[in-house]
């Protein structure tokens, strides 16, 4: 790489309050919100309703189920993922007092508050389930989040990824978390020309799971700028995957090193945290201002036991523009609308979100 390095035809560095760095994420007013007994009481209540009325999920609905306390604090999450530090962990919810079933109404009902479900699968899942499910190597069945092996830093197909933590590991599952605005920055001030790469398309391969989707692959860059609005999408598995096959070209030695350093930089403990989610807590996090990732673990043996997460992607109403290039990925690339997630097999109805690549 040339010694020559240049920030012309970069953006400006992006101050703004999703770029944190480190623990300093810890101190911020939208990062940890505690459920009182009033936002309990709401969840009961509609519980009640929910399970009395025998309700399926999609008539399961803001409108319908207001949350008179907690309805407002949601609202408030929704607003400050999209323009304060992306990320919020809500703690907690007595998971031991519920059935499964029940778990998953609740974690539907505060989800949807904060924007709308798209699919996860092939079948059209809106709520997935993170564990290990004992997946060999090499199965096309096999995702990451059904794995027990540590994820690299990554995005899903989504505007705002949730879950919800029923039960932790026996040992490890740690959850690391990045800034990705400020990964940007660090990039940009020490990698320019390599920041200049990571700014133009990559090749990404569909997903094996994804059979819903006719494309065969897909081109994204990983930091971008839409009318003002920077966004972070990255998931270097299924970007690795394009540049193995034969029907694409090689990935040149710059691509290899820019995304290399954007790893080596994103890991750095000046920008990254590493924290637990205890059972009962929900955490949202804003996928174009923040990466995210999971260190392997270990399961005790007991079934109830085995670490088990409840998964949800949201499209939400006040996200921001796109560059046109996620059109292929993520469907509708305008601000607020019900984009990204994964078409499913079954009915290639538009409105079932429309994505193209997934974890």
């Amino acid at each position: 790489m040339s010694n020559l390095q240049t920030t012309d035809d970069l953006p400006t560095q992006f101050s703004i309050p999703a770029a944190w760095k480190g623990a300093e994420l810890f101190t911020r007013d939208d990062w940890q919100i505690h459920l009182t007994q009033a936002h309990l009481d709401d969840l009961q209540q509609a519980l009640e309703t929910i399970s009395r009325e025998r309700l399926k999920q999609e008539h399961i609905t803001p409108a319908r189920f207001p949350l008179p306390h907690l309805g407002p604090v949601l609202q408030q999450i929704q607003q400050q993922l999209e323009t304060g530090s992306g990320a919020c962990q809500l703690k907690r919810l007595p998971v031991e007092n519920y059935s499964a079933s029940e778990l998953e109404i609740l974690f539907w009902l505060i989800s949807v508050h904060i924007g709308t479900p798209v699919s996860q699968s092939a079948s059209g899942d809106k709520i997935f389930h993170v564990r290990d499910e004992g997946f060999q190597v090499g199965q096309k069945e096999a995702r990451g989040p059904n794995t027990r092996k540590r994820l690299s830093f990554h995005t899903d197909r989504c505007d705002v990824i949730g879950f919800l933590c029923l039960q932790q590991a026996l040992s490890g599952g740690n959850n690391q978390l990045v800034s990705s605005v400020s990964v940007f920055n660090e990039m940009r001030q020490r990698f320019p020309e390599l920041t200049k790469t990571l700014m133009q398309p990559f090749y990404y391969l569909r997903h094996n799971v994804d059979t819903g989707n006719q494309k065969p692959f897909c081109q994204q860059p990983v930091f971008s700028v839409q009318d003002g609005h920077f966004a972070g999408s990255f998931l270097r598995v299924l970007i690795e995957r394009a540049y193995a096959s034969p029907d694409l070209p090689d990935m040149s030695p710059q691509q290899r090193e820019a995304l290399d350093q954007l790893e080596t930089v994103a890991e750095s403990p000046e920008l990254s945290v590493t924290f637990s989610q205890e059972p009962g807590d929900l955490l949202f996090l804003n996928n174009w201002v923040t990466f995210h990732r999971r260190d392997d673990f270990e399961d005790a043996e007991e079934s109830h036991l085995k670490r088990h997460l409840l998964r949800v992607w949201l499209a939400v109403p006040n996200s921001r523009p796109l560059n046109p290039l996620f059109a292929d990925n993520y469907g509708s690339t305008a601000a607020g609308a019900v984009r990204g997630g994964m078409l499913p097999t079954r009915e290639m109805d538009p409105s079932n979100s429309t994505g193209s690549d997934s974890n």
